[in-house]
């Protein structure tokens, strides 16, 4: 940031943007110092909305993060409130990419960190040892449901968790939907935090079981177990019973030091306010810098949150190939909103508006920053897993934090970094860090939020002290210290549905 937040009651992001952020609520005639600037507000300003730090006219850009977030739709004084009123997205459809690498050296870092984890026979490691209870079809996830409940109580301490994955799908899909349902099922049961699964079905549905398994050949067949609900006599029992058998296998099971490198991590945020981009999600950018730099892997996903700053991204390619992949990633959500006659461009949401993020342009430069200045070697589909060892992933998937999150799980993250300004309770099949973006939040939601970042704001913590921090609680986490939704059991699947019911 380009001027200390401690010193400052509003913060200008980068030295070339016309607008600062109001740390705290500021009252019309208060008088702040922004950058060696004094500027006299002419109206009150709400925490982490926008001010004018200069004149600037009609259909003028407003820049934040050093990029335009917009057009002004009327003359702005200095010290106005730039907000919905008088700023204006300039997406309309028309967008062009080129390709103008933009890469950051990385050097070969030494002294690699290290965690305790649980190396899995295809070389893979997790950071928990799991049974997870997945079922093919809704119809059976009562069964799921029931078989967990029974195992946290009878082999309590045997596994790391029980976890019964349940969704809604599965039967009457076509197309998309099955295919997604598929993929997305088939790619979550192969991540290495689960020691053990046992997949449900029911018999009858258009999600077969053993064209499922069929299709997964490179499975470890040991530690998974698979049956038809409707071709065994108790269906709860049977998943009882090799659950035991697992937990047999697994008993040999043990945690060993990893090198960072063997980390996965997915990068999500959720419920985005005015700090998200300049706290929570510029300290997640930070580790992912330092991860991939150690040879790590980040995942980056929720596409139409990279419309607008989309070419900052496209610039990070390693190769022309990347490109033209990025380029096709962002086209095939925008089809996707244009076939269903929805606009492309209908962000940010109330919440988001509410917390001052006023065009899509500025949520998606905030939102990008997850990514840190890492170079991008990989694009995959939704359902699809990470399969190189080092670098930066993006995934195709939506900005619905359930299915996105879901989507990180099964492309073979071990824990997510969900970012929010918001707040929200919800958890997902992996660990689920919650990184609130102001204290606020923090405070009132202590038993769902894992690391403030808004002391960044508060107390004039630097973002790469911060980020350290950080860095060193994932550590901790991934040697088995609990997150919040682990703690208070939020484990939640989403998966993509975009097509016909029969």
């Amino acid at each position: 940031m380009h001027n200390s937040p401690s010193a400052s009651l509003a913060v200008q992001v980068h030295p070339n943007d016309n607008v600062a952020v109001a740390v705290a609520p500021l009252s019309k005639g208060q008088t702040i110092e922004i950058a060696g600037t004094q500027i006299t507000l002419a109206e009150d300003i709400s925490q982490g909305h926008k001010l004018s730090l200069t004149s600037i006219k009609q259909g003028d850009d407003i820049f934040k993060y050093g990029y335009s977030i917009g057009q002004t739709t009327a003359d702005i004084a200095a010290g106005q409130h730039v907000h919905s009123h008088n700023l204006r997205t300039k997406l309309d459809g028309s967008e062009t990419y080129q390709y103008q690498a933009q890469l950051v050296a990385t050097p070969p870092q030494q002294n690699i960190p290290t965690f305790n984890g649980y190396l899995r026979g295809n070389g893979k490691v997790g950071i928990r040892n799991e049974i997870w209870i997945i079922n093919t079809v809704g119809c059976v996830n009562q069964a799921a449901k029931k078989i967990t409940d029974i195992c946290k109580q009878k082999y309590s301490g045997q596994a790391d968790d029980f976890i019964a994955l349940t969704h809604p799908f599965g039967c009457s899909q076509l197309g998309d939907d099955l295919s997604n349902t598929k993929t997305l099922l088939s790619s979550l049961m192969q991540n290495p935090n689960a020691g053990g699964v046992v997949m449900i079905g029911l018999g009858c549905e258009n999600n077969q079981l053993k064209k499922l398994i069929s299709d997964l050949p490179d499975i470890d067949t040991s530690r998974f177990r698979y049956y038809n609900s409707q071709e065994v006599i108790d269906e709860i029992q049977t998943g009882v019973d090799y659950v035991a058998e697992l937990l047999e296998l697994m008993a040999a099971d043990k945690r060993t030091i990893q090198p960072v490198s063997k980390l996965a991590l997915g990068m999500k945020c959720g419920g985005s306010d005015g700090f998200s981009g300049i706290t929570a999600n510029a300290i997640v950018g930070r580790v992912t810098d330092i991860l991939t730099q150690y040879g790590g892997r980040v995942i980056l996903t929720e596409t139409p949150e990279m419309f607008g700053a989309e070419q900052v991204l496209m610039n990070r390619a390693v190769s022309t190939d990347i490109f033209e992949k990025i380029v096709k990633l962002v086209d095939e959500f925008k089809q996707y909103f244009i076939a269903n006659n929805q606009p492309v461009y209908e962000n940010p949401s109330p919440g988001n508006k509410a917390g001052g993020l006023t065009t899509l342009e500025e949520k998606s430069l905030g939102a990008i920053q997850k990514g840190g200045r890492a170079s991008i070697n990989q694009v995959i589909d939704y359902g699809q897993i990470a399969t190189l060892e080092q670098g930066l992933t993006l995934l195709q998937a939506p900005g619905n934090d359930a299915v996105s999150s879901t989507a990180l799980a099964a492309a073979g993250a071990n824990m997510v970094l969900f970012t929010t300004g918001r707040g929200t309770p919800l958890g997902f099949p992996i660990p689920t860090v919650k990184i609130s973006s102001n204290s606020g939040i923090a405070e009132r939601k202590p038993h769902w939020i894992d690391f403030n970042a808004g002391e960044i704001l508060d107390k004039g913590i630097s973002v790469d002290d911060s980020a350290n921090a950080l860095f060193e609680y994932i550590l901790r986490v991934a040697s088995g210290e609990q997150t919040n939704n682990e703690k208070n059991d939020n484990r939640e699947i989403g998966i993509w549905k975009n097509g016909v019911t029969l």
